[in-house]
């Protein structure tokens, strides 16, 4: 066991060359406590976001933790550790790192899964490092910014006919619990025309992080895409790490020309890790138990996806949005459509009829839709959508044999297009249907039937 520990200390020796500068010793500190999921430390001197190491090698069974400075207090700094504290006690050293604060990158990440902090987790191996970046971007003027003005065909009917979604447009796609969001996002990734594919999943199961690679995603999918992984067992400040690291790669691949689509799933898991946080650190609540941090956080990370500047490449990114309880007023939900170009809300009420995507049109919209479609494209997707909704509105009345043929010409219309609208928006989850296809679908709806 003393073997073990002059090792140890051995290792922890580059420690203070790698952490001071020159002509200035590090300064270490002594943590006093730890509050729920926050450590407090004093004697430290240590910025915002800086990094330090917490290191218990006064025992036979040393320990080292990351953590991350998140606020500070008349000469306490409070951090927050980004893997499990077991076997940290009270008086532990707390170190800072040197702040590198960089990320690799490169091609070599196609086809990989990635943790928070970079590291595969597909047992594939190291990747070269074809550039470093730092984890914050570079912000564009929004000035300078290229126009959405081209759609993007992303391989689904209902959505390329009725919502077209603009390259470099940032999307929400809310939904509850179990009503097919992640089937979609795979659909998606397999048809979208774009050059590479960033996918963040986000404090979900880990069960749902291999399924949705296995068989939603598929190999074909993941050759051309970047996986960033934190499940919901991790800790708070790595889920807010992967969401910050997908987004990051995507810029990356966006600055060297690249057309990139980015799905991360979920902006409501990245709002909750956030407050978790927030809440650690002694942040009042505000908005049904979300403090004022997670509002300010939220347009930070949406605002990265975009168009680059003209003759560039772009970002066109879906965020799923959780809806508790199917509630679309939730706080995270109201400001997410806020900061967003547009919304798709799921139905649970088609989900369960085994309509699939069970997209509610009625309460979808796509903001860039009239600047990247033809004005005749555009009519025919508001007609479809009155007729849709003239339906709905007289369901209950057709469905018990009360409404009278010839009342209202609409109606009448929509009864007789019905099983052709609900077909055009059904599809299978193999099937991808092109935008060239679902615009001369969409004109076959409203098309007199033929003898």
């Amino acid at each position: 066991m003393r073997l073990e520990r002059v090792s140890f200390a051995r290792r922890l020796a580059g420690y203070a060359d790698a952490v001071s500068l020159p002509g200035q010793p590090v300064v270490e500190g002594r943590l006093l406590r730890m509050v729920g999921l926050t450590l407090e430390a004093e004697g430290l001197r240590a910025a915002l976001g800086s990094r330090c190491l917490v290191i218990n090698d006064d025992s036979y069974h040393p320990v080292q933790v990351e953590a991350e400075v998140m606020g500070f207090s008349t000469g306490k700094i409070y951090l927050m550790p980004v893997g499990s504290l077991s076997g940290i006690a009270p008086g532990a050293r707390v170190v800072p790192l040197p702040d590198t604060g960089r990320l690799p990158m490169g091609t070599s990440m196609l086809g990989r899964v990635l943790d928070g902090a970079g590291r595969a987790l597909d047992g594939k191996g190291g990747m070269k490092a074809e550039d470093w970046v730092p984890m914050d971007g570079p912000t564009i003027n929004p000035l300078n910014r290229d126009p959405i003005h081209v759609p993007l065909d992303v391989g689904i009917r209902a959505i390329n006919g009725l919502l077209t979604v603009g390259r470099g447009q940032r999307l929400g796609l809310f939904a509850g619990t179990g009503v097919g969001k992640s089937v979609l996002l795979g659909m998606m990734t397999r048809f979208t025309e774009a050059e590479i594919i960033v996918v963040g999943l986000i404090g979900e199961r880990g069960r749902e992080v291999k399924e949705f690679i296995d068989e939603i995603l598929g190999e074909e999918g993941l050759k051309r895409s970047v996986v960033v992984a934190s499940p919901a067992d991790d800790a708070p400040l790595m889920r807010l790490r992967a969401a910050q690291y997908c987004t990051r790669i995507a810029e990356y691949f966006r600055d060297k020309g690249k057309n990139v689509l980015l799905l991360m799933d979920s902006l409501t898991r990245y709002a909750q890790a956030q407050r978790e946080i927030a809440l650690a650190i002694g942040e009042p609540p505000a908005t049904k138990g979300y403090p004022p941090s997670v509002f300010a956080r939220l347009p930070k990370l949406v605002e990265r996806a975009g168009n680059a500047e003209e003759g560039g490449g772009s970002i066109t990114a879906f965020y799923t949005v959780l809806s508790e309880g199917d509630d679309q007023q939730d706080p995270i939900a109201d400001a997410a459509r806020g900061v967003l170009d547009g919304h798709f809300v799921l139905s649970r009420r088609l989900a369960e009829e085994g309509h699939y995507p069970a997209i509610d049109i009625e309460a979808s919209i796509s903001r860039v839709m009239p600047q990247v479609v033809s004005p005749e494209h555009l009519k025919q997707a508001q007609r479809f959508k009155q007729l849709w909704s003239r339906y709905q509105q007289s369901r209950d009345l057709i469905s018990v044999g009360a409404y009278v043929a010839g009342g209202d010409a609409d109606t009448d219309m929509a009864i007789a297009r019905q099983p052709a609208m609900a077909r055009y928006l059904r599809q299978a989850l193999r099937e991808s249907v092109s935008m060239t296809q679902s615009v001369e679908q969409l004109a076959q709806v409203f098309a007199p039937p033929q003898g």
